[in-house]
């Protein structure tokens, strides 16, 4: 199974907490769309951390559902320190059998004012029908000059499949009220031997709206709904595995973090 990697969703949460960031944060939709967020720049070598439990209602990842049925929980608890993120994540079908646990470390970076990144590392252990793991490598950029024009880049490279996938989205944040934002997205991925090795290029178009609403105590309330279109390389594989009907997939999720 191939999922794409966290790519900043760790410092997306920590970020989101006001103990952490004083602007209004881009949201991560927990394994999916790859937002990130300008990385911390607290000198005072103090350990932050994190605990976030969720819940989407499919495993969607490079425009599929990895599941046959249900959705899937998810529990991270992160620790960072300046810049520097450590989490581990585990996610859990909730009407099927299905484990998945991801160990990473991640480094946050600005390269100019406005111009955000981070690299990371992760391990994947997936427990199943299957048994299978993965090494993943990965990077993020972010432009942030206006929050309601907020393009990203992401990249990640999977050691098993010997292949790399890219995402390109543009987010546009909106505080509709205090503690409220509201957050329209694009995002244009493409696989080139990540997720299948019969096609490179364009795998999947996807859109929706993601909201955040902090709470007191450190607490932060998100969610998402998604829509994704499958294009030539999920369109190229269904043909190949004699998969018909759509192949379109929509889904939601929701979170709640607590930063201490």
């Amino acid at each position: 199974m191939k999922k794409t990697s966290q790519c900043s969703a760790v410092i997306a949460l920590l970020m989101s907490a006001s103990a952490f960031a004083d602007t209004a944060p881009n949201i991560d939709d927990s394994h999916n769309t790859k937002v990130i967020e300008t990385p911390a720049t607290d000198n005072s070598g103090e350990i932050q951390a994190l605990v976030d439990l969720g819940w989407d209602s499919k495993y969607i990842s490079e425009g599929r559902n990895n599941l046959d049925k249900g959705g899937i929980y998810w529990a991270t608890a992160a620790i960072q320190k300046n810049n520097v993120n450590v989490y581990a994540t585990v996610g859990r079908g909730d009407s099927q059998h299905y484990t998945e646990w991801n160990f990473g470390i991640e480094y946050g970076f600005n390269l100019t004012d406005n111009l955000s990144g981070s690299v990371g590392y992760q391990r994947l252990e997936f427990y199943g029908d299957e048994r299978a793991h993965d090494n993943e490598l990965f990077s993020c950029l972010e432009y942030s000059a206006v929050d309601w024009l907020v393009p990203s880049l992401s990249y990640t490279y999977s050691t098993e499949a010997n292949g790399y996938f890219v995402e390109l989205s543009v987010h546009s944040n909106w505080e509709l009220a205090q503690g409220l934002t509201v957050s329209p997205y694009i995002t244009q991925a493409f696989d080139f031997k990540y997720a299948t090795e019969q096609h490179d290029g364009a795998n999947h178009f996807q859109f929706g709206v993601e909201a955040e609403y902090l709470l007191p105590s450190n607490l932060v309330l998100s969610g998402h709904i998604s829509h994704t279109i499958a294009q030539e390389d999920i369109k190229l594989e269904a043909r190949n595995n004699g998969v018909t009907g759509s192949l379109d997939e929509t889904f939601a999720g929701l979170h709640l973090s607590w930063s201490f």
